[in-house]
């Protein structure tokens, strides 16, 4: 029987040959959950627990004897009950750094696209219509205006890949100075200005009770009607229905999506069958080097607490005195 048990709730990867090697170096099993209704019963006595997408909710957290640890294997940690581990005394930690170039470049990305009209552009050949007037308007970057929702080390990123393009670079981040955000080369604004100035909004903040559904009718009301809204976020800081209807009335101009309100996809959704919307299957995260890089740094993590450290980003460590 090994020393200590480590729990995998859910696994998106081909093999978990790195995770198991890694642990047993400190003989440390790794538990992959493959039926969820096994997720009480397998946490139960688990010392530390992975989670990708699986939601982790007080029902699960205090059925648990003796973890001390239950990471994220990934950013967000909206899928954990952060409040239910504070009880226990549970760290949460995440891994916040393996893939901050990747979504950089998504949001880029698929700002090009939409702004562009690539895919559109692109079908329309596909269908063996050489016209350029069918991308019709299309807009100059230069001296547009990109508004960031959030001024952490992605966007920041994002800021550095719009300087060639000409673009003029607001932010809204109510946990950064004015005088730190004109550092970066970006103009602090509140969100209203944010909304009402942009040619292009991006998305960069977590979910949390404050941004959900941050982005509904009033705000799109308040857009141009020129302005695209970008999100490699978190898909429910949009209310989907208003992003839909929103679009359906032309009060935007477009959106650039590579997350919705639920990872998966209806495919009666709306939105699918709109010109002016790209959609990417919450792929921004993505590079062959990426995947590595997280699957590393979240076993490291798991590895420094049950040798009675930390992680190298623990959430709440106010919440828990430490």
């Amino acid at each position: 029987m090994s020393k200590f048990k480590v729990v995998l709730t859910d696994n998106i990867f081909p093999d978990l040959i790195m995770e198991r090697e890694m642990l047993s170096k400190i003989d440390a099993e790794l538990i992959e959950v493959t039926d969820p209704k096994m997720i009480v019963e397998e946490c139960k006595d688990a010392d530390a627990v992975i989670d990708t997408y699986a939601e982790l909710g007080a029902d699960i957290i205090n059925e648990m004897e003796k973890s001390k640890l239950i990471i994220r294997n990934g950013i967000g940690v909206n899928t954990i009950d952060v409040d239910a581990c504070n009880e226990k005394g549970i760290m949460v930690a995440n891994v916040p750094s393996y893939c901050l170039d990747e979504v950089a470049t998504h949001a880029i990305s698929l700002m090009l696209a939409v702004g562009r009209k690539i895919v559109l552009l692109n079908n329309t050949v596909s269908e063996g219509v050489w016209d350029v007037k069918k991308g019709i308007p299309i807009y100059s970057l230069q001296n547009k205006t990109l508004g960031l929702v959030g001024l952490g080390k992605i966007p920041r990123l994002v800021k550095e890949k719009s300087v060639p393009f000409g673009l003029n670079v607001i932010a809204y981040d109510p946990y950064v100075s004015a005088e730190d955000a004109k550092a970066l080369g970006v103009e602090k604004v509140e969100m209203d200005r944010l909304i009402e100035q942009s040619d292009y909004i991006s998305i960069h903040c977590p979910l949390t009770p404050e941004t959900r559904g941050l982005f509904n009718s009033d705000a799109f009301k308040k857009m141009k009607k020129s302005a695209y809204i970008i999100n490699t976020a978190r898909g429910p800081v949009i209310d989907e229905a208003d992003l839909i209807e929103a679009l359906q009335n032309d009060e935007i101009a477009g959106a650039g999506l590579d997350v919705l309100t639920s990872d998966s996809v209806d495919k009666n959704n709306p939105l699918l069958k709109m010109d002016n919307v790209v959609i990417t299957p919450h792929a921004a995260w993505y590079s062959e080097e990426s995947i590595v890089t997280r699957r590393r740094q979240t076993i490291e993590s798991v590895i420094s607490v049950l040798e009675g450290g930390e992680p190298a980003s623990l959430i709440n460590r106010k919440q828990l005195g430490r």
